[in-house]
Order: structure tokens, then C-alpha cells, then sequence
């Protein structure tokens, strides 16, 4: 296996002329899933395009799982795909485009000026230090960057660039960018520090299906008190708040497209401790990943297939039936399905592929309640049975008037939770990180599965607390705390 591996989404991009490296197409990375397991694998994802839920996002997402270093990574996609996060992140720019284009302000006629930056390089000699320093923030192999002047000059968008755009005179400048990249060591980015002894958690009051209810939510404001930390409950419209606090909390449903990775990513460029944190909102909110790295890790799981759009698969061959058909994103038992055969699940796929490129098939595997392992920082905090709602196969219901119904719950000491349940749960955590999660599992017949890692587990009274009542809301908050002195320590220390 080669050290460095491109893709493409069409072979054709790759011109003859190009350097002589291994090239594969997105299909095959996709879905040779035994073919690219070498950890450490330099891949420079070179798709056409690296829309949410597409070909181009998956390729990242997939090579994250199985421990490529790809570029580029998925919260790079993320980040230029929302202007809020680049625009936070470009600030420190600004002296620098003035300087490199106060002598294009004396043509008055120029109002707008657009450059492509390959590999950290750019074409025009004066605009070498803001391409350097873009790539820096946003490792993006190609990038399409547009400067517009009204009083000023300002980056007015950072787009990614495809690379069957190039035009034929670029094309021997990518060919030495790409050749000088792939000879220099690869980094990582760097984030600030600071810390202070604030908390903000952020909730939505309108959520139907909230992590932390309201209950819950005032014993972390009274845990708080107990640990010398201020709590405040913040919404969506505090964003611009965000830098008053030293640390963040999420207590609202996570999704990527979502204020709420917006905060975390906000958070996560502020030097403010924050749990989620954005990689594991990443990687817990996709399904697709879930199964890939749990598979790459050999973490027991129903038996799981990924389906690409486009292609023909029997569903009833890869995992049998009834299968379970989900969408990468879905939550609180949406967006998952039941199918009996190959005509349902037929059409259950022609609905989810309108959305994504890639779903997944699941070995149906009932048991009458799920285990859900709360983990914080390695370590299990609290254990629930979280029953089957009645009469259906999931823990939630949702009929067609948008209505939820839930099963019941019976929360254990962990001393009386099956050791293969715990290590299990431990083993899919540690692979997301040190973060907060909740671990879904089952247990059937001596065998253990698990199910999916969250990031966003839920923490409400009279169900997750009713073991350790109090102590479950000072115990979160007082890892907080330790994370805050921890980053204040290495402040000091710098």
C-alpha cells in the first residue's frame, strides 16, 4: 500500500501529466472497505464536490474512520460550508490583506479580485502569506477565495475548488503545489487558550424531545453553586455572547448543519472548554462513520452493510429480513425503517437516498430494551434499561401527527450491569474520544452489540439520575471545572 493515496470522483480528472502517484476512484475507496484499512494513510480527497451527505463527504468521513490522515478532514467541509464559522475564523487576516492589497486600491475600477490557492500556493507572489495562512486554518487541497472591496478590502467567501475546474494553464502549477505538498510533513492546526470561571449551557426551550429537561437543567445550575462555577442558560440568539464564558455545555439535539455544532466549533477556536466537543458531533452524529470505525476496530455490532446510491445490492443478502434501513443523521429513533423485504426495502432506500449518497442496512436485532452506558471521560457514570415504546419495535414512536411516544426506563447501579455490557460500552466510547457519551447497546442470548455511540446523551431527573440523584450533575459539571484548570495550568505554563 502506498503512503500517500488520491481519489477522484471521476478518473478523468486525473490528467496524463499529473505526478505519478496512486490514484483511486471514489467508488472503490468507498467500498473496498478490506482493501484501505493501513493506518496512517496520506489521503488527499479530491472529489468534485464535498456537499453534506455526499460522495465527496463521505470519502473524509470514511478515511477519518478507518485513521487516514485525509485532507480534507470533515470539519474543514464543515467549517467553509458555513460562513458564520470561516468569517470568526479569518479575522486575524485582515491586517494582512490590507497590507498585500493597498496597491490594488489605487485602481478604482477593481472592486472584486478572485484567486485559486492549490496546496497552500497561490499564482499571484503577493498573495502568498493569505494563501499560506488560509490553508493553515482551513487544509482545504483546493480553494477558490474571493476578495471584494467596499471601503475596504475583505475576504468575501472561501470556497472549495474541483479540481475538473482547473483551467489547462493551471494545471502545471498543481502539479508542482501538489508535488511540493506531498513531500512536506503534514500538521495540524492549533487553537487558542483561555479560560475563565463561567458556564454557559446552551437548551432550546422549545425542543419536544430535549436531552436535559427542565429539571435537569436547574440541578445543573444548583451543581454549579457547588463547584464555584456561575451557570447561565444560553439559547442560539446569545452566539455572539459565546466568548464571555470558559466553558460549554450542549444540552440541545446535536446535528452537523446545525447552530449547535456552530457553537461548539465557536467554542472550540475560543480556547473554551466545551462538551460536545465539534469532532464528536461529527463522528456520533453519522451513523455511517459509527459503523465504519466500530467495524474497523472489531467492536461487536448487528450485522452491517453501507449502501451506495447507484448501485444494486440485496439487502436481504448482506443482512437478511426484516432489515433496518437508517439515514446517517437521524435521532430519537428517526429516520430509521423496517423493511420485511426487497420491494420495501426498495422503497425505503429510493426515499433516503433523495438526501444521501451513502445509508446503512442493519441486521434486525429486537430485545425489549436497549442498555444505555452514560461514559464521561473513559469512565461509566450511570446505567439505564430504556424499554421498547408498546406494541412497537423502538424505543420512540412517532405517529404521523409528529407525536412521540416512549417506553419506560429503569435506571441500575452499575455494579449490577453485565461486565461485557460495560466493557463494551467503554471500548465504542474510547474510540470517539474523552467527551460525554452515551452508549446504546444490546443484549441478546450472551451476545452483546452495540448499537451507537451519542454524543449528546440525555440527563433527566427521575430517569439518568436516579441512582446517584445530585452527585450525577455535580460529577458532570466537576469535569468541566477540571478541564477549565487544566487549560488556565497550561496557559500559565506558556
Amino acid at each position: 500500500m502506498p503512503s500517500h493515496l488520491i481519489i477522484v470522483e471521476n478518473t478523468k480528472d486525473w490528467q496524463p501529466g499529473y505526478p505519478d502517484v496512486e490514484v483511486v476512484s471514489a467508488r472503490d475507496y468507498l467500498l473496498r472497505q478490506d482493501g484501505f484499512r493501513t493506518k496512517g494513510l496520506r489521503v488527499i480527497n479530491l472529489c468534485r464536490g464535498y456537499r453534506y451527505l455526499s460522495t465527496g463527504y463521505y470519502c473524509s468521513l470514511l478515511g477519518e474512520a478507518r485513521q487516514h490522515r485525509v485532507i480534507p478532514s470533515v470539519r474543514t467541509i464543515t467549517d467553509l460550508s458555513s460562513k458564520a464559522i470561516y468569517s470568526l475564523n479569518i479575522e486575524d487576516l485582515d491586517v494582512r490583506v490590507q497590507r498585500v492589497m493597498s496597491h490594488r486600491t489605487q485602481d478604482p475600477e477593481l472592486q472584486k479580485l478572485e484567486v485559486n490557492i492549490l496546496f497552500g500556493r497561490c499564482e499571484d507572489a503577493d498573495l502568498q502569506e493569505v494563501a499560506r495562512q488560509l490553508f493553515d486554518l482551513f487544509p482545504m487541497p483546493l480553494m477558490h477565495v474571493e476578495f471584494r472591496r467596499t471601503q475596504r478590502w475583505q475576504i468575501a467567501s472561501v470556497k472549495p475548488l474541483p479540481l475538473n475546474n482547473l483551467r489547462i494553464e493551471q494545471q502545471d502549477f498543481f502539479s508542482q503545489s501538489l508535488t511540493a505538498y506531498l513531500s512536506s510533513r503534514w500538521r495540524t492546526r492549533r487553537t487558542p487558550t483561555q479560560a475563565r470561571y463561567d458556564l454557559a449551557i446552551l437548551y432550546n426551550p422549545d425542543e419536544k424531545l430535549p436531552p436535559s429537561n427542565m429539571g435537569a437543567l436547574r440541578k445543573f445550575i444548583d451543581a454549579g453553586k457547588k463547584v464555584g462555577v456561575e451557570v447561565d442558560l444560553i439559547t442560539r440568539k446569545d452566539y455572539s455572547r459565546l466568548a464571555e464564558y470558559d466553558g460549554l455545555f450542549i444540552r440541545e439535539t446535536t446535528a452537523v448543519n446545525h447552530h449547535t455544532y456552530r457553537f461548539a466549533k465557536k467554542a472550540d477556536a475560543e480556547g473554551i472548554v466545551v462538551i460536545d466537543d465539534p469532532d464528536s458531533i461529527l463522528q456520533c452524529t453519522n451513523k455511517v462513520y459509527l459503523a465504519e470505525l466500530l467495524s474497523g476496530h472489531n467492536v461487536a455490532t448487528p450485522r452491517t452493510v453501507i449502501l451506495r446510491k447507484g448501485e444494486n445490492t440485496s439487502v436481504g443478502a448482506a443482512v437478511g429480513f426484516p432489515a433496518v434501513l437508517k439515514i446517517p443523521d437521524g435521532s430519537f429513533s428517526r429516520g430509521i425503517f423496517k423493511a420485511a423485504d426487497e420491494q420495501e426495502a426498495a422503497q425505503i432506500m429510493e426515499r433516503l437516498f433523495k438526501d444521501s449518497d451513502l445509508i446503512l442496512a442493519q441486521e434486525y436485532f429486537y430485545t425489549d430494551f436497549d442498555w444505555r452506558i452514560g461514559i464521561l471521560n473513559r469512565t461509566p457514570l450511570f446505567a439505564c434499561k430504556y424499554y421498547m415504546s408498546p406494541a412497537h419495535w423502538q424505543i420512540v414512536r412517532h405517529d404521523a401527527s409528529g407525536q412521540a411516544k416512549e417506553g419506560g426506563y429503569e435506571c441500575l447501579p452499575l455494579a449490577q450491569v453485565p461486565s461485557a455490557v460495560l466493557n463494551a460500552a467503554c471500548n465504542a466510547a474510547n474510540l470517539i474520544g474523552n467527551g460525554f457519551y452515551g452508549v446504546d447497546l444490546k443484549e441478546r442470548d450472551g451476545q452483546v452489540v452495540v448499537m451507537e455511540v451519542n454524543d449528546n446523551p440525555n440527563v433527566e431527573t427521575g430517569v439518568e439520575d436516579h441512582i446517584l440523584g445530585n452527585e450525577l450533575y455535580r460529577t458532570i459539571l466537576s469535569e468541566l471545572v477540571a478541564r477549565i484548570d487544566q487549560r488556565r495550568h497550561k496557559r500559565r505554563e506558556n
